[in-house]
């Protein structure tokens, strides 16, 4: 019992000794008032120096919480029509996505997998466009496809041809089955890029600054990671759900 209540009492003060790193003068105080500069504190750290890594780890995934749980509602509601797998799929993955990225190109492939191994997946797709002029307008052009009901079309023909331009656009969106016509006085509107900031003002606030960029449960997971990790962290969040 007296070990137990002496490595919870280190790993207390231990949170302290971060805070004061990170904290620089403040934080230097309280660690001067604490007390934290004796030799057995020291000699603890010294003998244990694996403990800092895991604790700055879960301080990581603390603040990470913190930033998620009041987007969390917002994050998993779609742009009416901008979702792949199950719409009414238990498990959520959301991606942040651009035309013009070749990561994304290359993950395409991966969320049909985990699409097609995950009857329960919903894919809620944000559309993130922060690399060239015109991947906001494929995604604009996204956006007004999924409001005709062919999102999951175009995302794959737009991917498909390569990075976007006039008419790459335009070729997919045709394929698509997009009616251009249209398309283009709902895109005139304004009412896309309103969705387009919505998304880039949720990816800011995530930390995140590239594509593509995912959360799925608790996590939030930065770059073309593949398949293999976005299948552990779906089998996470299942198994969080159903505990």
């Amino acid at each position: 019992m007296t070990n137990n209540n002496t490595s919870s009492s280190i790993l207390r003060w231990l949170a302290i000794v971060i805070i004061a790193l990170v904290g620089g003068f403040g934080g230097a105080a309280i660690y001067d008032q604490t007390g934290l500069s004796g030799q057995s504190t020291r000699a603890y750290l010294l003998a244990h120096p694996e403990v800092l890594p895991e604790a700055f780890d879960v301080l990581q995934k603390r603040e990470t919480l913190a930033r998620l749980e009041p987007l969390k509602a917002e994050l998993e509601t779609p742009f009416p029509g901008a979702i792949l797998g199950n719409p009414n799929g238990s498990v959520t993955l959301v991606e942040f996505s651009d035309y013009a990225c070749g990561y994304c190109r290359h993950s395409v492939e991966d969320v049909k997998a985990l699409v097609a191994d995950n009857p329960q997946l919903k894919v809620v797709m944000r559309e993130y466009p922060i690399l060239t002029e015109k991947s906001v307008d494929a995604a604009r052009m996204a956006l007004a496809a999924a409001k005709q009901g062919h999102y999951a079309q175009f995302h794959d023909l737009m991917f498909a041809m390569g990075p976007p331009t006039d008419e790459t656009i335009a070729a997919a969106a045709t394929k698509a089955g997009v009616n251009l016509d249209q398309a283009r006085k709902d895109i005139a509107t304004g009412v896309f890029d309103q969705q387009l900031q919505a998304n880039s003002a949720i990816a800011q606030q995530l930390g995140f600054n590239g594509t593509p960029s995912w959360v799925i449960g608790d996590q939030v997971i930065s770059g073309a990671v593949g398949r293999n990790r976005l299948t552990d962290a779906i089998k996470q969040a299942q198994e969080s759900k159903a505990s």
